[in-house]
């Protein structure tokens, strides 16, 4: 029987696996973080007769015309915003489960700023509902970073970002 002598050095490319468990659960996290956005806008414009009633209580002596603008602009504040947040989690639940390095090091950035945002939240006086909703995405995020930074994550970030996958 006739075996082909190897022409070249080069040991045969490895076969590749799916992202290990902790990349998995780092995505389902971020799946959920999307989920609970999306309700959190879905019962923030429920609620949205609320809003004239609060912003005229703020401010008094806002004429009709002005808390209509007001109000208005924060309808649209919270629907771009809300939109983006959706998109950031779903867009970082795909680009870490492809294992994009940068992926991950961005999720952490986008972690970082939520917490300096709810830590401002919490400082402009007592905890309201609204700081109160927002701990649950922190939470979920907080536990995406730290399944993405865990060793095998960090071996599969490596191995997808090695010469071989590009």
């Amino acid at each position: 029987m006739y075996q082909p002598y190897p022409s070249s050095g080069q040991a045969p490319e490895p076969v590749r696996q799916g992202p290990p468990a902790s990349v998995v659960m780092a995505v389902r996290l971020m799946y959920a973080g999307a989920v609970v956005s999306a309700l959190s806008l879905v019962v923030s414009l429920a609620t949205i007769g609320s809003l004239r009633t609060s912003l005229r209580n703020a401010n008094p002596k806002l004429t009709a015309a002005q808390l209509h603008t007001l109000q208005t602009g924060y309808v649209i504040a919270l629907v771009a915003f809300g939109l983006i947040g959706i998109g950031l989690w779903v867009w970082m639940a795909l680009m870490n489960k492809a294992g994009r390095s940068w992926a991950r090091i961005v999720a952490s950035v986008l972690f970082g700023l939520n917490t300096l945002a709810l830590l401002l939240g919490f400082t402009r006086g007592a905890a309201s509902a609204g700081s109160l909703a927002a701990l649950l995405p922190w939470l979920i995020g907080l536990g995406a970073i730290v399944f993405l930074w865990r060793r095998d994550s960090g071996e599969y970030f490596t191995a997808m970002s090695g010469p071989q996958a590009r």
